[in-house]
């Protein structure tokens, strides 16, 4: 009776573990072509983008130190070789020199926080690759080897050597995911960190001057 239970369960679990191939492979496809996507917007935001070198960040702060007046300062901002969004948060605090010194301090920073988020965001489908790429490459691997070993059984290599093609195929994929997911994960949030620290940099400073008038 106990051996016809377990039989039963075996039998279920195999069949639950046969119907997941398919989605495994779908999924691989679909993180296949997010990857790749992915990839060419790196590439593309590596050509594109034109951060501010550090020169010209030390010039900046020091023009926005010497302003002597709001509009002067967020004139500064404006013609400065900053991104759109970084020029945004500084001319935001600097249209708010009018309220208490800790209320701006506490906008600013909540300004930050809130940019700070939306790059966040912008890594979050590279972020679940690095994890979801190599496990369903796992899967891929392991979910054909039943099949396999059962037709090693019979003598049968015709499926044998499908299954085994099938389960390199996608470990070789989900890996190549997770690889490529990291990579563009990497690089992107070193940028995003690089530019949320000029953009603190210009905003204390904004911060100290409105402070002085």
């Amino acid at each position: 009776m106990i051996i016809q239970g377990t039989e039963t369960l075996t039998s279920i679990i195999h069949i639950f573990s046969e119907s997941l191939l398919t989605p495994v492979v779908v999924l691989l496809v679909v993180s296949g072509v997010i990857i790749i996507l992915a990839l060419g917007g790196l590439i593309n935001e590596y050509i594109s983008r034109k951060p501010i070198s550090s020169n010209d960040l030390e010039n900046l702060v020091r023009r926005i130190s010497f302003s002597n007046n709001v509009d002067q300062m967020k004139s500064e901002i404006t013609n400065s070789n900053l991104f759109n969004y970084q020029k945004e948060i500084l001319i935001r605090i600097a249209n708010n020199y009018d309220i208490g010194c800790d209320a701006r301090k506490a906008f600013a920073s909540e300004l930050i926080s809130a940019e700070e988020t939306i790059l966040i965001k912008k890594t979050n489908k590279t972020d679940i690759l690095v994890r979801v790429g190599p496990s369903l490459g796992l899967l891929g691997t392991l979910i054909p080897l039943g099949p396999g070993l059962a037709a090693l059984g019979t003598g049968d290599i015709a499926t044998l050597a499908q299954s085994l093609t099938i389960a390199f195929d996608t470990t070789v994929t989900g890996l190549t995911i997770g690889a490529l997911a990291f990579v563009v994960s990497k690089y992107k949030k070193q940028w995003y960190e690089a530019e949320l620290i000029d953009v603190e940099t210009l905003a204390e400073t904004e911060l100290e001057v409105i402070n002085n008038w």
